[in-house]
């Protein structure tokens, strides 16, 4: 089995979809996906589904929705012989337990776990100080993504708050694979992406540090000190706050031009670190 919630909702059987086309069966599939190998209480769909005000049928109506998917399923291991892969029936995939319903992936392939796997190594490897290594699993982590988690779901509670962990998570790793990308002397291949990046996220802190990083390594010093300026209004106009004390250490530094050891490697003067930022999290609010 293979299942895909870094985008579009893609569950697949030996490369059939049984991704089901009407919205509620859909969202509770999109919840099995994301939680799969685990039981997800009967009363945690119908919360999803009813936004919390479940109706009286409401397990009824989940059970019609499980007989739906399973149909998909079954369709789907006719199809592909998918019983010789160690799945008889749709029962076998779609599990039913105890007060709920597990969705099997058999260990397939499951691409929120195998980008937390790559982004541990990226981690890891930047802790490590081995920056080259930790960009090239930082990036292939990121590219499992192929769109906003759940972008064809509709989201209830539970979908919306997964949502927003997922890209979270991926803005996280984002943030580590351009800081290793720095370190690595690579300031002028990220100007392009940077200038994206700080237009649709336009009061996230860090991705504008780096960004004024990197077009003061590109000899662009006037123009990394208009980026500090144009968050800085944003910030005080959208939340009433001035910029982080790290970041206006990094426009001072460019203020006065200080030595930037980027070509050697060496840490960044002034970069926002990652134990700064928890202190900002108010401040990085997505836009676009």
């Amino acid at each position: 089995m293979e299942i895909r919630v870094l985008g579009a909702l893609d569950v697949r059987m030996c490369g059939v979809s049984v991704v089901p086309s009407a919205p509620k069966p859909r969202q509770v599939l999109g919840l099995l996906a994301l939680r799969a190998d685990q039981v997800v209480p009967a009363g945690t769909l119908a919360d999803e589904l009813w936004s919390g005000r479940p109706p009286r049928s409401a397990r009824t109506t989940v059970q019609t929705y499980v007989l739906q998917l399973r149909e998909l399923i079954d369709r789907a291991i006719a199809t592909t012989g998918a019983a010789t892969a160690g799945f008889a029936c749709a029962k076998d995939v779609l599990v039913t337990s105890p007060g709920g319903y597990m969705l099997n992936s058999g260990g397939g392939l499951t691409d929120a776990r195998e980008f937390d796997r790559l982004a541990g190594l990226g981690y890891r490897a930047m802790d490590g100080d081995d920056h080259k290594l930790a960009a090239r699993m930082l990036d292939e982590a990121l590219r499992l993504w192929r769109g906003p988690a759940f972008s064809d779901v509709p989201a209830g509670g539970q979908l919306a708050v997964e949502a927003k962990r997922l890209e979270e998570t991926r803005l996280c790793a984002l943030d580590q694979r351009i800081d290793a990308d720095l370190r690595l002397g690579r300031h002028r291949v990220l100007l392009a992406e940077l200038t994206v990046l700080v237009d649709r996220y336009r009061t996230h802190e860090s991705l504008h540090g780096q960004y004024m990083l990197a077009l003061h390594r590109s000899g662009r010093r006037g123009e990394a000190l208009e980026v500090y300026q144009r968050l800085r209004a944003t910030l005080v106009r959208e939340l009433g706050m001035e910029p982080s004390a790290a970041l206006r250490r990094l426009q001072r530094s460019i203020l006065v031009s200080a030595p930037e050891r980027a070509e050697t490697g060496g840490e960044p003067a002034a970069v926002v670190r990652p134990a700064e930022r928890q202190g900002a999290a108010a401040r990085f609010s997505r836009v676009g």
